[in-house]
């Protein structure tokens, strides 16, 4: 059945590896495009690679992206719809278009070392199209391996680029593309300018690395299809390190798990990603549909967007410390994290560098806790504490009445009073306001916790 919205975009990634952030970064402007235009979001497993191609990889992607909320509409796997490549490659080898190869990988280099060291750009020289029917019959009985290449008709190939504006290729600057293998395997190209045209794709947004390739799929799908739909291109610029050069092995290839496993909140992976290399600030964001109703592709510069870990770590923390306690309520549910009350919530948000430090502070409040060890010097200090603790149920005044009546019978004040407290309390040098948290803590912990300091 042929999809009915008038806007269908697509992500393809090969199940031969995780989702890394230049994925993301595509999965997330296709479907922001898709749900801005109220249309349809495709995901397609590319895993005619049958070699490389796992079913693990291809579930890991598929929850990566549900983690941070890129559902789609359409899913389609291609190694189940070989037969729909092949009647396409029959019509295009009717039409003379495709036509076999019996060069050999070795030939082929050593053709564009020759045309390199000539000054002559390395593209295909053609040389299979000489071959005589005869000829190539008797390749073919011979059993010689063969691949098959797109003959490219000469001329302009010009569309209208969403970010780059108008684009025009010389067909005789590129090279016939392999569209099958000598193995039989069809790739890339052919298999995803047959879906693009299936599934009625209205709007391809990929990295300006497929510049070229949009050029010679353009003159695909005009020999596919007398009238091909009018598909749309925006290729946006990819993500660089910070120093302008290529990302790293280790920033590259950074994995939706790595993030989670770094504590990086979903949202902020895509508020992060969705801004970025855009006029809009990158600023947290709360929901979905607050990048929907902003994404614009407008909004992009050509410019090479520079993407830092440390910089996604910083907008971490400062979402959680503005996250209203609604949605963190539905975070913690979700991440099977202590469910903290709306009080605690909110006192110990601008201390936490991911979600998991609540389970730290949900311990303080109500769990065992041993303070540091190097308080156990200080052992008259924490008997006149202990002497002098506070009545329960404790009040908002407690803290204050009691670090009071402790300067009074000790003589300190400031932080020689204050901070062997808070350690003994809470575990840490720094943290929330203790006479706000003082009275959340459990009496008896605080009191069994000041007792270990003895």
């Amino acid at each position: 059945m042929s999809p009915s919205s008038s806007v269908i975009t697509r992500i393809a990634p090969s199940p031969t590896g995780l989702l890394h952030i230049g994925n993301v970064r595509r999965a997330l402007d296709n479907w922001l495009f898709a749900k801005s235009h109220g249309g349809l979001f495709m995901l397609r497993s590319d895993d005619t690679d049958l070699e490389r191609s796992t079913k693990e990889f291809e579930s890991q992607i598929m929850k990566d992206l549900e983690w941070l909320g890129l559902t789609w509409d359409i899913f389609v796997r291609q190694s189940e719809r070989a037969e729909h490549y092949h009647h396409a490659a029959t019509l295009l080898k009717e039409q003379g278009r495709l036509y076999p190869c019996f060069e050999t990988p070795q030939e082929l280099d050593f053709k564009r070392k020759q045309a390199l060291a000539a000054g002559r750009p390395p593209i295909y020289d053609r040389a299979a199209l000489d071959l005589s029917p005869t000829q190539i019959s008797q390749f073919v009985s011979e059993g010689r391996p063969h691949h098959w290449r797109f003959q490219l008709t000469p001329g302009e190939i010009t569309w209208n680029d969403l970010v780059h504006g108008s684009m025009s290729f010389q067909s005789n600057n590129l090279s016939d593309p392999i569209l099958i293998r000598s193995d039989g395997v069809v790739l890339y190209t052919l298999a995803s300018v047959v879906d693009d045209l299936e599934f009625q794709i209205s709007h391809i947004i990929r990295g300006d690395d497929h510049i070229t390739n949009t050029a010679i799929q353009i003159q695909l799908m005009e020999a596919l299809h007398k009238n091909p739909p009018p598909i749309q291109f925006a290729h946006l610029p990819l993500l660089t390190a910070a120093s302008g050069e290529g990302l790293s092995k280790r920033e590259g290839s950074m994995g939706v798990e790595t993030l989670r496993e770094e504590g990086i909140e979903p949202i902020t992976v895509l508020s992060y990603l969705a801004n970025l290399g855009s006029r809009d600030p990158i600023e947290p964001t709360w929901a979905l549909s607050t990048l929907i109703h902003r994404f614009d592709l407008a909004k992009f510069s050509k410019a090479t967007p520079k993407f830092q870990l440390e910089d996604i770590r910083l907008l971490n923390e400062k979402t959680l410390h503005e996250m209203p306690y609604p949605m963190a309520h539905e975070r913690l549910e979700q991440s099977g994290l202590p469910l903290v009350s709306e009080e605690l919530w909110t006192l110990i948000r601008d201390n936490l560098h991911t979600l998991d430090d609540v389970a730290y502070w949900n311990t303080v409040c109500h769990g065992k806790l041993s303070p540091p060890e190097t308080l156990k010097a200080d052992k008259e200090f924490f008997k006149a504490a202990i002497e002098c603790f506070p009545k329960t149920p404790l009040t908002e005044s407690s803290w204050k009445e009691w670090t009071d009546e402790l300067k009074l019978s000790t003589g300190r004040k400031g932080k020689e009073l204050f901070s062997p407290l808070r350690q003994a309390l809470t575990g840490q040098a720094t943290g929330p306001e203790m006479k706000q948290l003082f009275r959340l803590i459990s009496p008896q912990s605080s009191l069994e916790r000041l007792e270990q300091c003895l």
